[in-house]
């Protein structure tokens, strides 16, 4: 692949990062500084948090590479209200910055979190970045997590160790599930996972030049178990993505067909049941139902568009009430 030459996801994101930060009290967040000095921004745990905090917190965890937009057309006439999210980078901001794929664990504290965003690329410790060849290099990193509190210090001096940068230039986001923010920023995923699924389904990710997608936006509730049921629910029953690829357009009408959330074997109710029906244990839940509903390959060496995929409007409409 050849995303080594890509610019920095970390001085991208840092600008957003510190408009965050110069707005808190405006966006309803709160900004401060942990025993490492490490900076922390609850967007939501302790904080009213907002739409808005939620929609930068996206464009963070793209690592400036995307944009996230509110929007009243989500496609569902009972939920208008999604979000819409777009990338001309679609591999390095889903995958090489977006994707929660950093495990952070500290088994004195009993802390664990996936860790998203830029910060990823910097400590590089996934391999998939060996796949992406993808290489960041940068003074400051910022790590979102979805979750309701921040890492403890000691996790915190641990993950800029392994960014290689200062605790002191460190940022970590966090907002939990239920949250305003949190709703939106998980809304904003719907093309990041379908470019995880593309890359599982070994498509060529050198071959993904752009990419869109939309949403409808899950209400926040404050049950963890139920904000997680919603807000997967709002990207595999309501989500749309259009990617636009190079190629055959036998590789790009395999690639519609196979990416739908219905191709799944766990397809078919609000996800908070199928959870519960596996005793709240993931790996036994089908991984190509985190897809959206529905998806549109628009090949550009043909001019050739597939689309596969429907929406589920009455799914979405039990999981959100």
């Amino acid at each position: 692949m050849h995303f080594n030459q890509a610019p920095s996801v970390n001085a991208r994101a840092s600008a957003i990062v510190e408009k965050i930060a110069a707005n808190a009290d405006a966006l309803r967040c709160a900004v401060s500084i942990g025993a490492s000095n490490e900076r922390l921004i609850d967007l939501g745990a302790n904080v009213p948090g907002g739409l808005e905090a939620g929609r930068l917190l996206g464009e963070v965890c793209m690592g400036g590479f995307g944009t996230v937009q509110i929007t009243s057309s989500s496609g569902l006439p009972n939920w208008p209200l999604g979000v819409v999210v777009h990338s001309s980078n679609p591999v390095i901001a889903c995958l090489g910055s977006q994707y929660a794929g950093w495990t952070i664990t500290e088994e004195a504290s009993g802390f664990f979190a996936l860790g998203s965003g830029p910060a990823r690329a910097l400590s590089r410790v996934e391999d998939l970045y060996k796949e992406l060849g993808y290489v960041d290099r940068h003074t400051e990193g910022a790590l979102v997590i979805e979750g309701d509190k921040a890492p403890p210090s000691t996790v915190a001096a641990n993950i800029a160790a392994a960014c290689g940068i200062s605790p002191s230039n460190l940022t970590i986001l966090y907002a939990p599930t239920g949250s305003l923010a949190g709703t939106v920023q998980i809304a904003a995923r719907v093309l990041e996972v379908s470019l995880h699924k593309a890359h599982a389904l070994h498509f060529p990710l050198e071959n993904i030049i752009d990419g869109y997608g939309v949403a409808p936006l899950a209400p926040p509730i404050p049950d963890f178990i139920k904000a997680m049921g919603r807000t997967n629910d709002a990207i595999i029953y309501g989500g749309r993505i259009q990617l636009f690829v190079k190629g055959t357009d036998a590789d790009a009408k395999k690639l519609a067909d196979a990416l739908p959330s219905n191709t799944s074997s766990s397809y078919g109710k609000p996800f908070a049941e199928t959870f519960a029906e596996v005793n709240g244990d993931f790996y036994k839940i089908d991984a190509m139902l985190f897809s959206p509903a529905v998806v549109t390959v628009s090949n550009l060496d043909t001019g050739s568009s597939f689309q596969a995929g429907k929406l589920a409007p009455e799914i979405v409409e039990a999981s959100f009430k």
